[in-house]
């Protein structure tokens, strides 16, 4: 599933193409494509001009000159797309809007192999559409308040992974971007939040946010297609990963086989010596 990086990435390629311009045709071509909370149908979105882009977490959105928002959650395998004349077209589409502007027309495709991503036009409050409320501030995030972030975690006795991957803590870190924090503090995956020290999380968060943000300088995490940005790119931070996917690979750092565990229904990588649990 995208995380932070790849839907930032998605979100600046918007932000650079697509802003400014009016859309003059939106079709919703699959029956999941638009969320059934939203609060009007895409075809409503016609006539309305793309002020900007926003995100929080994994979420993100087209502001526009209207009272509502186009809010997009890429799910597991969901794309924006600009169709360009020396690609081929993309396969999945489940909604498509012509975008245009004096002189210059663009055709935005939402490609979906997997169909778990969705689209939904919402309202806002202080600025955040209705199906994000509940997402906390990721550390990118103006809003984002580190002391209250480290108290909320601290408060939780669970595994410090799995705090990691509660948006309503913290939000934008997922699988990948979790091992790889955790294997840059040094930190075990199973230490419960309430045994780590204010110090600790602190180093955590600070680790996330640099992980997070090398990734998406490299254009984000991608293993295979399902994950591109808006020109149909794949991202190369797949190949800077010290700990995920990295099972019986030497560490990094002290060169121990990476070791993998379950957890819950994902899996964990780490390294047993850098990261001891005491």
């Amino acid at each position: 599933m995208p995380e932070l990086p790849e839907v930032e990435t998605v979100r600046r390629g918007l932000q650079h193409l697509v802003t400014g311009y009016k859309i003059t045709q939106a079709q919703q071509l699959h029956p999941r494509a638009l969320k059934s909370e939203s609060i009007a149908p895409l075809e409503s979105l016609q006539g309305a001009k793309i002020t900007g882009t926003n995100r929080r977490g994994k979420f993100m959105w087209l502001t526009l000159n209207r009272p509502y928002v186009l809010v997009a959650h890429l799910g597991m395998s969901g794309q924006f797309l600009i169709h360009q004349k020396d690609r081929p077209k993309a396969t999945h589409v489940r909604a498509q809007f012509t975008l245009s502007k004096p002189l210059r027309t663009r055709e935005l495709v939402f490609n979906d192999q997997r169909t778990f991503g969705w689209l939904s036009i919402e309202e806002t409050t202080n600025n955040v559409p209705t199906s994000a409320h509940h997402i906390a501030p990721d550390p990118f995030d103006p809003l984002f308040d580190k002391n209250k972030t480290i108290n909320n975690y601290r408060k939780r006795n669970i595994k410090i992974k799995t705090a990691l991957l509660n948006q309503e803590i913290m939000s934008g870190v997922g699988n990948i971007y979790a091992d790889e924090t955790l294997w840059r503090a040094k930190i075990h995956p199973e230490i419960s939040t309430a045994d780590l020290t204010p110090k600790k999380i602190s180093t955590i968060i600070d680790c996330a946010t640099e992980v997070m943000s090398e990734a998406i300088n490299q254009g984000g995490t991608s293993f295979d297609d399902l994950y591109i940005n808006v020109n149909g790119e794949s991202g190369f931070f797949e190949q800077s990963l010290a700990a995920y996917g990295q099972e019986d690979q030497p560490c990094p750092r002290c060169g121990t086989p990476i070791k993998r565990i379950t957890f819950g229904q994902r899996s964990s990588h780490f390294c047993p010596r850098c990261q001891r649990r005491k």
